[in-house]
């Protein structure tokens, strides 16, 4: 499964974009410890930082630098932190952190919330502040993924990586009918489109459907659909208790409306399909949902998400 953080570099997943080269990209972190916490990664999914080319290293801190001079010109602050950790996604990436004072770097401290108009006003002050090149950049070698062949030689030295890709899609075809394909689906479609799941992260609901498997749904025959390793974790929830900070009018969305959308689709799957139920696969940091019931002839209907725990 994709990174929540290769599904924005895709476009499915929106983000406070900062600055883009090709190969990198830069985006206001949903969950900051201040105004202007912004993340930059490398647009290549690869989960642990170190395990970078030298040459893809080096180039992501020199996007990062030019990053955080637009960060330090358009957010009053004293400096520009710089922290990675690793563990709440797994996709390398570098917190650039505007800082008064050593406690600006605690990522004990509780998360704010900024309203999005100030998100899109702070990621168009810092984009607009980031400089074309740095004085003094040295010349890095050339990109390996600059030319068809290096690109070819850097997917062939990491198997781990397309044994992986070549599992998801297999199981995805395996299992999944598509949605577009599937007019009982229609509703459902309707009703989740722009919907986001948020925990430490959005992740958009997207509508699912598949054929009910010939032995129930055993732990193992939901792992399948999930597309996670048989043997993960799974655990079962009501779909109420699982939307209940997205329903509530003074929940995580804080707009009443949109909580009214959460409430229809809710009500929507609990009655007019049957034993609607959520599914949580494994323990994080991104654990996948699936939340499905049965519609006409067998068929499982609902939606999948992720959620970011950390």
């Amino acid at each position: 499964m994709p990174s929540i953080f290769s599904r924005i570099v895709s476009g499915e997943l929106p983000a406070y974009k900062v600055a883009e080269d090709e190969h990198h990209l830069a985006f206001l972190d949903i969950t900051p410890l201040v105004e202007g916490h912004t993340l930059v990664i490398p647009k290549r999914e690869v989960d642990y930082i170190f395990d970078l080319p030298p040459s893809e290293l080096a180039a992501l801190h020199l996007f990062a630098q030019r990053v955080a001079r637009g960060v330090q010109a358009a957010v009053p602050c004293k400096r520009v932190g710089v922290a990675v950790i690793g563990l709440e996604v797994p996709h390398a990436h570098i917190h650039l952190i505007p800082m008064n004072k050593v406690a600006d770097m605690n990522f004990a401290n509780p998360k704010i919330k900024v309203a999005e108009q100030r998100m899109n006003q702070l990621a168009a002050a810092i984009g607009a502040q980031v400089p074309t090149v740095v004085a003094g950049t040295p010349e890095l070698p050339d990109d390996p993924r600059d030319t068809k062949g290096g690109r070819e030689t850097v997917e062939a030295s990491e198997p781990e990586v397309q044994a992986a890709k070549s599992d998801d899609a297999t199981a995805a075809t395996a299992t999944a009918t598509a949605a577009a394909d599937d007019s009982a689906l229609a509703p459902i479609r309707e009703m989740t489109k722009g919907l986001q799941f948020i925990s430490e992260a959005e992740a958009a609901l997207e509508p699912v459907s598949f054929t009910a498997p010939a032995g129930g749904l055993t732990n193992a025959a939901l792992c399948q659909l999930a597309g996670v390793p048989a043997g993960t974790a799974v655990e079962k929830l009501e779909l109420t208790a699982f939307l209940s900070n997205h329903t509530a009018d003074n929940g995580v969305l804080d707009d009443p409306a949109l909580a009214n959308r959460y409430k229809g689709l809710q009500m929507y799957l609990k009655q007019e399909l049957s034993g609607t139920q959520v599914y949580r696969f494994g323990t994080g940091p991104q654990i996948p949902v699936l939340a499905l019931g049965e519609g006409e002839g067998g068929k499982l209907l609902g939606f999948k998400t992720v959620l970011t725990q950390t």
